[in-house]
């Protein structure tokens, strides 16, 4: 789980910034930590005025409470060698994409500094309407990721899921796309999404998120940015997994999963 709650997009993430209220930030991070994050995105936002500033505030603030890795999240590499300079164990960058160009910055810097990457499903043309142009895409990244001597292991191959309310259809690409991707490589990469786009406009959210999760962890997902704070999600996630005999069952599995 990647909490997802640290972006600057929130109001009082936004706020907490600009005012530099290091003790909003540090709640969010222990409570997603307390909750069963093992990484926290770390996004400055939109609206930054001085994003390498900012995520060096965010980064210095949330370690001083927190001992997790750090995903680093912006589209301005130099923003993410600024936080890569700072964090205390391996972070991962968010993110990059197919677009050559792009792949060199960040594969570039992840060879640096020894951090995993999350790589989106897409180029310059936008997000793909088929799984078979999304595998394309992924293998284009997995083999551009091995020429700077980063293994697939370090990868975690985004497909983008898109709001079901706009691109209904888009969810069963998603979810063969996250089967195909784990048959990419052996070993083989890691897979994630930004589960709440799934529901954004929707007016079931948790409903939506919850569903969407628990599909995709049963078709190979290995990692997902969410909310850890939404109990019956996380609830959902462990059950799903409980299943699929990735654990042994018990009457309190969910307290058991929790305190391991």
């Amino acid at each position: 789980m990647i909490g997802e709650l640290i972006n600057g997009m929130f109001k009082d993430v936004g706020r907490a910034i600009i005012d530099k209220e290091a003790d909003v930030i540090q709640h969010l991070a222990e409570d997603q930590v307390r909750a069963g994050a093992s990484v926290l995105d770390v996004n400055t936002g939109p609206y930054s005025k001085n994003p390498k500033d900012d995520m060096k505030w965010l980064i210095e603030s949330i370690q001083k409470v927190v001992d997790v890795s750090l995903a680093l999240d912006s589209t301005k590499p130099d923003v993410i060698e600024e936080g890569l300079k700072l964090v205390k164990k391996r972070a991962i960058i968010n993110s990059t994409n197919a677009d050559e160009a792009k792949m060199e910055a960040i594969f570039g810097l992840a060879k640096k500094y020894n951090a995993q990457v999350i790589a989106l499903a897409m180029d310059k043309s936008g997000v793909p309407n088929n799984s078979q142009k999304r595998l394309e895409l992924a293998a284009t990244i997995v083999a551009k990721a091995i020429d700077f001597g980063i293994g697939p292991e370090d990868l975690f191959l985004d497909p983008i899921v898109l709001p079901v309310n706009v691109a209904q259809a888009q969810g069963r690409e998603v979810l063969e796309s996250i089967r195909e991707f784990r048959l990419l490589s052996d070993p083989a990469p890691n897979t994630t999404i930004g589960l709440s786009n799934v529901s954004q406009g929707t007016k079931h959210r948790s409903l939506v998120n919850r569903t969407f999760l628990v599909m995709a962890v049963a078709n190979g997902l290995t990692s997902a940015i969410l909310d850890p704070l939404d109990k019956d999600l996380v609830d959902a996630m462990i059950a799903a997994e409980l299943i699929l005999n990735k654990n042994i069952y018990c009457d309190s599995f969910l307290d058991a999963y929790r305190k391991r």
